[in-house]
């Protein structure tokens, strides 16, 4: 029995579920094919904390250099000023002006300054011919009973009274701490009445914070202060 027709050669035609045919192979040449490489990523490290130790330099390689140690400063010492002796006030040989004190009887102020029983306390310049310093210049001149032009014109002696005129005053020596002048004198102090007390401490006084520039001054005479002294021979 012939089977049946289809018109399709079962010799010829592939079945169904076979799997297609392979393509040719490509032919092989003698030049390897170059293929590129790919690096992996560097995973990024931890970042360092604040407080973390740096790391240690490798093996061989030279310490880093530290820094010189800050080198504390010297203390410059201080010292207290010590009272210091009078300087003078000119070079030696050279004639210098030094002023004393002296006392106006009851002119009430009027040519001076007013103190005392109405008087005046008036300077009055007098050559320093030995060029001496200006505090001993000055006293010894007072003490000496030396005069010279006083104010508004006044002629030496011209109504002009020195209140220790009867005294018998040596100048020792003086000391000034830029504020205070210290005044030694030595000798027989001598008033002439109960105004003379007055007279005789702003004379003195007077002259030696003039003579240097002082605030203020102390006087002794034979080792007492002069208000003590006053007192004494009231």
């Amino acid at each position: 029995m012939l089977a049946g027709c289809t018109g399709r050669d079962p010799a010829v035609e592939p079945a169904a579920s076979s799997p297609a045919a392979a393509p040719p192979a490509a032919p092989q040449t003698g030049i390897p094919t170059q293929q590129p490489q790919i690096l992996p990523e560097a995973e990024p490290g931890p970042l360092p904390s604040a407080g973390a130790p740096a790391a240690a330099p490798p093996a061989g390689a030279p310490a880093p250099a530290r820094p010189p140690a800050p080198q504390p400063e010297a203390e410059t010492p201080t010292s207290r000023p010590e009272p210091s002796p009078i300087p003078s006030a000119s070079s030696p040989g050279t004639p210098a002006t030094v002023t004393a004190y002296y006392v106006l009887l009851d002119d009430g102020g009027s040519n001076g300054v007013r103190f005392g029983c109405n008087d005046s306390l008036v300077g009055m310049d007098a050559e320093n011919a030995g060029a001496d310093e200006p505090l001993p210049a000055a006293l010894n001149g007072l003490l000496a009973g030396t005069e010279g032009t006083g104010p508004a014109g006044t002629a030496s002696g011209s109504g002009v009274y020195n209140a220790l005129a009867a005294s018998r005053l040596t100048f020792l020596s003086g000391t000034f701490d830029g504020t205070t002048v210290t005044v030694y004198l030595a000798g027989t102090l001598s008033l002439g009445g109960t105004c003379d007390v007055p007279r005789v401490e702003a004379q003195l006084t007077q002259t030696a914070v003039a003579a240097v520039g002082a605030v203020r001054a102390e006087i002794y005479v034979n080792g007492q202060p002069l208000t003590e002294v006053l007192r004494q021979d009231r």
